[in-house]
């Protein structure tokens, strides 16, 4: 057995006893000794946390290992606190097969035997070219636990249909990249009074906010789920709302970025600052916080998007969209709940039972019985992003340079301490 002592979790001292893979029980600190021969582990007043789920990275392998591989992304994921990543199929090959399926999951058995696990979204259709639907019995058995053509959106709205049938006979949600591929093609960042300042081509928030609509009167015709992906906007939110109301099985999530900045960071054409969705405006930032808290929007994602350093060098429209975030999504979300825009439960809530609800991934609520993923937060560390100090193969963040509060200092998954 093994005893977490003079840990905090939501603000209170506590213990916890750990035997096997397991939660034994979590305890007021000092209420109960540890049973003799238990090996005992001083927390010292670190942040008790479960480990956290993020239903949205890239790894990039196979195809663009340069930028990431499975080894380091999951490496970043166990330093960032997660126990679980879901990873998108836009590889090369794509993730349309079960040859490509079971690769990914060998690898992440070979390089991290003990987890963080990986879980495979299946393409939703062949090659992600939008035009036919992939094999997803195929992938299902070989082991993919969702569907998503993250990065290419499905403009057929007849496929787009067959696609949600399918996924949820087999039990697989539907992850959608909402983008009209038509609006504005060839923009570089949000649609709006900075694009018109910089004179770039921009995105309209409607190009969002149109296909979300249509995945959730989809979804509400049908009587099945979908989730929308990396929601940017504040009239998507809006959309998500009224779905929600109307008792429609519609999940969504945002990213930490979207949270805290907005399209004025591209000023001065700050290629660090391109993504896709793009940052929008600061009205956009302040809606989705609220979501957030609110629980409109319901998970918290990552989208880690890591590039190799050339890729987001040159000017604004040369530069690739994306930004690397496994390595600093705890510290990015620890600054919300010091500055009283999420608290400690919102994160464990949009970051852990959330994403494990609504993809039915295994989570920790540190019940009895519940797996034994958590990790310890030492909240009032202090560190900078940089090539030093990320365990991602790439460096590409705004948050580049600044001070972040808050760095995982232990993590253990099925009761194996990693570090």
């Amino acid at each position: 057995m093994l005893a977490i002592t003079n840990a905090r979790h939501l603000e209170a001292p506590v213990d916890l006893l750990v035997d096997g893979h397991r939660i034994v029980t979590m305890t007021p600190a000092g209420h109960h000794p540890p049973p003799d021969g238990c090996q005992l582990f001083d927390a010292g007043g670190l942040i008790l946390m479960p480990s956290f789920i993020d239903a949205h990275v890239h790894l990039r392998e196979p195809g663009f290992e340069y930028k990431e591989d499975i080894a380091s992304g999951l490496t970043a994921a166990a330093h960032g606190g997660f126990g679980a990543v879901m990873c998108m199929a836009n590889t090369k090959p794509v993730n349309d097969s079960a040859a490509v399926t079971t690769f990914m999951l060998e690898r992440a058995r070979q390089a991290h035997p003990h987890g963080p696990r990986l879980h495979p979204f299946a393409a939703a259709t062949v090659g992600l070219k939008g035009e036919s639907m992939a094999p997803l019995a195929e992938l299902r058995e070989a082991g993919c636990t969702a569907v998503s053509n993250d990065g290419r959106p499905v403009e057929n709205n007849e496929l787009f249909r067959r696609i949600m049938e399918y996924a949820a006979d087999l039990g697989m949600v539907v992850s959608d990249h909402c983008e009209d591929p038509w609006l504005a093609r060839g923009w570089l960042m949000n649609e709006g009074s900075v694009s018109g300042l910089l004179g770039v081509k921009g995105q309209p928030w409607v190009g969002e906010a149109l296909q979300a609509a249509r995945d959730v009167m989809l979804a509400e015709y049908l009587g099945l789920p979908v989730h929308i992906a990396h929601v940017s906007s504040r009239q998507t939110v809006d959309i998500i709302a009224w779905g929600k109301a109307r008792g429609v099985q519609v999940t969504a999530e945002t990213c930490p970025h979207y949270l805290l900045l907005d399209d004025t960071a591209l000023e001065g054409y700050r290629v660090g600052a391109k993504v896709s969705p793009p940052l929008r405006t600061p009205e956009d930032r302040d809606a989705l916080r609220r979501a957030v808290r609110e629980g409109i929007i319901d998970i918290l994602t990552t989208d880690h998007a890591p590039h190799a350093a050339h890729e987001k060098e040159g000017t604004l429209d040369e530069a690739a969209f994306g930004f690397t975030g496994l390595d600093l999504a705890v510290s990015l979300c620890w600054g919300l709940v010091r500055e009283n825009i999420m608290s400690e439960a919102d994160m464990q809530r949009l970051w852990c039972r959330r994403p494990g609800e609504i993809f039915g991934l295994s989570w920790n609520g540190f019940a009895p019985g519940d797996p034994a993923d958590f990790f310890l937060l030492d909240p009032g560390e202090i560190w900078i992003p940089g090539p030093d100090t990320l365990y991602s193969k790439s460096c590409n963040t705004p948050f580049s340079g600044q001070s972040l509060y808050g760095r995982v200092r232990h993590h253990w998954l099925g009761g194996v301490q990693l570090f």
